[in-house]
């Protein structure tokens, strides 16, 4: 029987250690494949943002998302909501407790008249009053009952939360106008950068058109050679395109808050927006002044100064605290065990009243400052509204000025677009001087780049103007 019993043991073991093995193997294959499939995620999403077209939205979305400077004040929105966690606590219960023990080395001495031992009292008697060990527990409890200035700290605070808000939503408006800033940047310096290779790749046609007149003697030595410098004189264009090319994309992902080695495709263009603004500087005005998050930044901070004066002045006034204290002390020798020795409990509880008398001009001078700190701020506020009145007015020229080179230039390339086929086509033709095509290719450039330039600054007068009237989706969300 024992043998039996030592080989069922013997094979109840193998058969756990095997179940856990067989455990501990799904359970790494899962945190494997856990581990894999998120590093597939991430290089996926590297992927998609080195491969799909990067749209204007999505440049917004990624910037909203990785954005450096809205990271930190997202964490200053948390810093003012700890804040007034921190507020409360003035109005809050205090629960603290206490240990002490004490060891004496030596004996405290405590001197008793003789008059106690039949003396005269004239000589005193020392009497040892202290144990060996002795140990004391303490619970304190506070509540305060009336505190003006707490209060008031408190409505203070819940008003600088709602600044933290205001300011997050301006940090990001702010976000929103660089990035986009950053994008239309990049999408002009490609667009120029084409508008030159394009120059090119005409006077490359025109001076192989030039050569075969030359062969035919048709056309003059000199003619070749002007053809071949008006090619090489725009190869310094073409570089320094290139380079603004590169610039203006790194200049967008780092406002983008990624990472310098990526690689995107834009995939807008400059093409006019479908925005409409109001036509009358006073409803512009008021709009920004309904929507702008500085400006209603720039209020609740007026509103947060006047609830310090309150809390300075609330300084004068009496603070009540009920307070109740349960204690336990104990004294034993050495000859005695410590579990021995009794621990008799006491406890109490009351009141206490403080009212400053006189604080030396303390709390008067509080108030005075945050009076004269309120006023500084209202005078910020009168500021900032007419800042924002000359911001709209200049914004709205900008734009209605971009609208109309628009109309002009737009219909400026048709014109140079034809002048220069016919000028091309009087040159093959030998009734064409070489200067009057240079001249008609001046012009059909400078036109398709003025063109190119209106929509820029149409585009970017757009954002400054949607920033200066408060409208995104940071307004939006800041209304609802």
């Amino acid at each position: 029987m024992p043998l039996f019993f030592q080989g069922v043991a013997g094979k109840f073991f193998f058969i756990k250690t095997d179940f856990f093995m067989n455990r501990m193997r799904l359970i790494f294959f899962y945190v494997l494949s856990f581990l894999l499939l998120s590093q597939s995620s991430t290089l996926h999403a590297a992927v998609a943002v080195g491969n799909a077209p990067l749209t204007l939205e999505d440049a917004v979305k990624i910037g909203l998302d990785k954005s450096r400077t809205l990271e930190i004040a997202r964490l200053d929105r948390d810093m003012a909501g700890q804040k007034i966690r921190e507020t409360w606590s003035e109005v809050l219960p205090q629960v603290s407790t206490d240990f002490t023990y004490t060891r004496s080395l030596k004996p405290a001495i405590l001197f008793f008249p003789d008059i106690f031992n039949g003396g005269n009292g004239t000589s005193f008697t020392p009497i040892e009053i202290s144990a060996d060990n002795s140990a004391t527990a303490t619970i304190d409890l506070r509540q305060p009952i009336f505190n003006a200035s707490a209060f008031a700290g408190i409505r203070a605070a819940g008003i600088v939360r709602k600044i933290s808000e205001a300011a997050y939503l301006n940090s990001e408006a702010s976000v929103i106008t660089d990035i986009k800033m950053a994008y239309f940047d990049a999408l002009i310096a490609r667009d120029q950068l084409k508008l030159i290779e394009q120059s090119i790749a005409r006077w490359e046609e025109s001076r192989k058109d030039t050569r075969a007149m030359f062969r035919q003697g048709v056309a003059a030595d000199i003619d070749t050679l002007k053809a071949f410098l008006s090619v090489e004189n725009l190869r310094p264009e073409l570089l320094q395109a290139e380079s603004r090319v590169g610039i203006t994309m790194t200049r967008l992902k780092n406002v983008m808050g990624i990472s310098a080695d990526s690689t995107i495709i834009l995939a807008g263009k400059l093409e006019l927006s479908s925005a409409s603004y109001p036509s009358d500087i006073g409803l512009a005005y008021r709009e920004a002044l309904e929507r702008r998050p500085d400006f209603r930044q720039l209020n609740l901070q007026v509103q947060a100064q006047g609830e310090k004066v309150s809390s300075a002045r609330a300084e004068h006034y009496p603070v009540l605290s009920a307070f109740g204290r349960l204690q336990s002390q104990t004294a034993f020798n050495d000859d005695v065990k410590p579990s021995d020795s009794r621990w008799p409990v006491s406890s109490s509880v009351g009141l206490q009243l403080t009212m400053p008398i006189f604080t030396g001009f303390r709390i008067s001078s509080k108030v005075e400052q945050s009076k004269i700190e309120q006023l500084q701020t209202r005078t910020r506020v009168e500021d900032l509204k007419a800042n924002i009145r000359a911001e709209i007015e200049i914004m709205l020229s900008n734009y209605r000025e971009s609208q109309k080179r628009i109309e002009v230039q737009s219909k400026t390339i048709s014109v140079a677009e034809r002048s220069y086929r016919i000028s091309q086509l009087r040159f093959k033709e030998g009734i064409g001087s070489r200067l009057e095509l240079t001249d008609a290719e001046l012009q059909l450039n400078k036109a398709k780049t003025n063109y190119l330039q209106a929509v820029y600054d149409y585009l970017v007068a757009s954002v400054r103007l949607d920033k200066a009237l408060g409208r995104s989706r940071v307004a939006a969300a800041e209304k609802g």
